[in-house]
């Protein structure tokens, strides 16, 4: 079982964030993850949440220790019960990093995560340690995860045959390279400051990506010894070449400041020789952008905007969402590509079991056995596969892991659904934020060009 302990980080947080991700400690930076900010940027990440917060906190983040009984767990296992711990503990709400260190006797996770949510800009001690009493909850939690890996298998694997689902889930051919695939695409995003900057840094990570906008398949991505390339959309909708594009801005929208953003709105540009020399027309486009931006104002309005420091933290707060709905579609597509390889290797069982069973019941197996090579092979390959993940030959049912993926679907397609409604809830507020400061700036322009 793993030992858990949390404490506050008072000052010099970059410090401390530095030292976890140590490359030395960490296998080259390869045993990290960090959650709604960048790796590279994280204390200035942090920073920007909490500038969003009511008040100023003497708190600045907060550090989780997550200690491992000798090497009980590979480092791998370790990295995940950490993010595991971290996604459950803060439920989706805070900035985190998780740092595996190998560099010990005793693996162990450093997690350290900003001081301010968010999700409403409070504080961990206001809505979630008021008692003094989450590293009680805290401890539970780690508990549980510990359980719900059974670390006894991988402590002790001579003691029964077979691997545990996770050994599985890295061993099986083909298994894991989605995942890889996802989580390397995402770094490059993160780190990437326009299109083609992403494209250069795919290369360093080893990924094959051609881009092709000429055709239907716009982008494809392979990693280093994969035999196929993977279409983005196959990978999620977000993988693809658009969603790619305004992820990155996104990215960098966080980096710089939200108002660096220019959109383009339906304001009329009074300023054309066009208009100086008509006043009739002059007098019309001014009508009519006087009430493009009433109409902007009243938006603002009805959804209680009062200031543009009240639109730039929305904003932010909708930027975070959008991180966070696709890092929870991230996990749900690997779990439904999970669901789907069980449930192709059951139905390869199921469709074959029946010749299997008629060559144990036939006089002459050498000929059954010929005639249905093929068929034999595959029920008998899907066998292997179902007595490697399931050591204790309790196989799901079909019908109910089908139900369970359906039911992923849905959810990944509502998900969708709200990300497309966080991307349009943005280019509304911008177009309006957008409106309003042209048009003030236009009137300012030309009372300064009357003056003169």
């Amino acid at each position: 079982m793993a030992v858990s302990s949390i404490h506050p980080i008072y000052s010099t947080s970059s410090r401390a964030v530095e030292y976890i991700i140590n490359p030395d400690k960490t296998d080259n930076g390869l045993l990290t993850y960090s959650y709604a900010c960048d790796i590279k940027n994280i204390d200035n990440d942090f920073q920007k949440v909490r500038n969003a917060g009511t008040g100023k906190g003497y708190v600045l983040a907060q550090h989780i220790h997550q200690s491992f009984q000798g090497k009980e767990v590979s480092p791998e296992l370790a990295l995940q019960c950490g993010i595991e711990l971290a996604d459950k503990f803060l439920k989706g709400n805070y900035q985190y990093v998780v740092a595996t260190h190998i560099n010990t006797n005793n693996i162990h996770n450093h997690i350290i995560f900003n001081n301010i949510s968010f999700d409403n800009f409070r504080s961990f001690e206001y809505q979630d340690n008021r008692n003094k009493c989450a590293w009680k909850h805290l401890r539970k939690l780690n508990d549980e995860i510990c359980k719900e890996h059974k670390l006894n298998v991988i402590i002790n694997p001579q003691e029964k045959s077979g691997k545990c689902y996770y050994e599985w889930q890295q061993d099986y051919k083909g298994k894991s390279w989605k995942s890889k695939l996802r989580f390397a695409i995402d770094d490059a995003i993160m780190e990437s400051s326009n299109f083609d900057d992403f494209l250069k840094k795919l290369e360093s990570k080893d990924i094959e990506c051609k881009y092709t906008p000429q055709n239907v398949i716009k982008i494809k991505f392979r990693m280093k010894g994969q035999e196929r390339f993977a279409r983005g959309r196959t990978l999620g909708w977000y993988y693809d070449e658009p969603q790619i594009r305004k992820r990155i801005e996104q990215y960098n929208l966080l980096k710089n400041g939200i108002l660096d953003r220019t959109v383009k709105t339906n304001l009329i540009n009074t300023n054309k020789d066009v208009f100086q020399t008509n006043k009739g027309l002059l007098r019309w486009a001014e009508v009519k952008n006087m009430k493009e931006v009433s109409k902007m104002i009243n938006f603002l309005t009805t959804h209680n905007f009062s200031s543009e420091k009240d639109i730039e933290n929305t904003q932010t707060s909708k930027y975070n969402d959008r991180m966070i709905i696709v890092q929870n579609l991230n996990k749900m597509q690997n779990k439904i590509d999970d669901l789907s390889d069980v449930i192709k290797i059951l139905r390869t069982y199921k469709k074959y079991k029946g010749i299997h069973y008629e060559y144990t019941k036939a006089i002459n197996k050498i000929k059954y056995k010929k005639d249905h090579a093929v068929a034999l092979n595959k029920y008998n390959d899907a066998v292997k596969k179902l007595v490697d993940l399931y050591p204790d030959k309790k196989i799901p049912n079909l019908e109910n892991l089908e139900k369970e993926k359906s039911k992923l679907l849905t959810e990944v397609k509502a998900l969708n659904e709200e990300y497309k409604s966080i991307v349009q809830e943005l280019e509304e507020l911008e177009k309006a934020r957008q409106t309003i400061n042209d048009y003030v700036k236009n009137i300012d322009k030309q009372r300064n060009s009357q003056e003169r």
